[in-house]
């Protein structure tokens, strides 16, 4: 069975399990959340991680941290179920994919009076 994690937007979190014919959609405010979707909606359709055969996770682009999130929990997933995560081989994690760069603040710089 096919987990789907999609969490390019910081507004949304989209969790859908394949089982066949079957997908269900969860939908949650926060990717911070994901553990949580994704242990629901396997109890709701009484299904355990170790059902999972294959994890597909959206790279982005999308959000800085949503994305990283997402990425970092499907690859998580596939290290501990030894399962494919993007089609990849084991062991090959996947990256997260940015639009943009990210808006990180720089380091404010000490005075040279003060080195």
């Amino acid at each position: 069975m096919k987990l789907f994690i999609d969490t390019s937007s910081n507004q949304k979190t989209i969790v859908k399990l394949d089982s066949k014919a079957l997908i269900k959609t969860h939908t949650s405010p926060q990717s911070q959340a994901l553990i949580t979707v994704i242990a629901e909606l396997l109890k709701r359709e009484g299904k355990t991680v170790t059902d999972l055969t294959e994890i597909v996770v959206t790279p982005g682009p999308g959000a800085f941290t949503s994305l990283r999130i997402g990425v970092a929990v499907a690859n998580a997933l596939s290290f501990a179920l030894k399962i494919p995560v993007n089609g990849h081989k084991l062991g090959t994690p996947v990256a997260p994919k940015y639009g943009k760069p990210p808006n990180i603040s720089q380091p404010k710089r000490t005075p040279s009076k003060f080195l």
